[in-house]
């Protein structure tokens, strides 16, 4: 399993890409792995405001409902209506089209986040 070297991933298992201000945020693809087919996805309207570790959004797959939880602050820009309506493109594309939500963040957004490689010793240490 690869992890895209432009990302900063959380400990929840989302990813994050920060450009100009804007962070786009979307579950990784160890997630939607343990989570399986995918079959709805709630998440906020623009304008709310957004809190790291607290949840933003609701998955649901054959195997189970879960909370999407945000691994910045911000104001929720954007949402991917794509993906709302159908969410199976988080299992087929995961860093890609399945970007959940943009969102407007401070200059020091990514300081709690790990790198592509400090994410794959972390998914090493919770599979065992």
């Amino acid at each position: 399993m690869t992890h895209p070297s432009d990302l900063k991933y959380s400990k929840s298992h989302e990813w994050v890409r920060i450009a100009d201000g804007v962070a786009t945020i979307g579950m990784t693809d160890y997630a939607q792995g343990e989570l399986g087919d995918i079959t709805y996805l709630e998440l906020p309207e623009a304008g709310t405001e957004i809190s790291a570790s607290e949840p933003f959004g609701v998955v649901e797959s054959v195997k189970a409902a879960s909370d999407i939880y945000a691994p910045v602050d911000g104001e929720v820009l954007e949402i991917n209506d794509t993906a709302v309506a159908g969410p199976d493109v988080i299992n087929k594309s995961p860093y890609d089209d399945a970007w959940l939500i943009k969102v407007k963040v401070g200059s020091d957004a990514a300081a709690n986040l790990m790198d592509a490689e400090a994410y794959s010793k972390y998914l090493e240490e919770v599979a065992h």
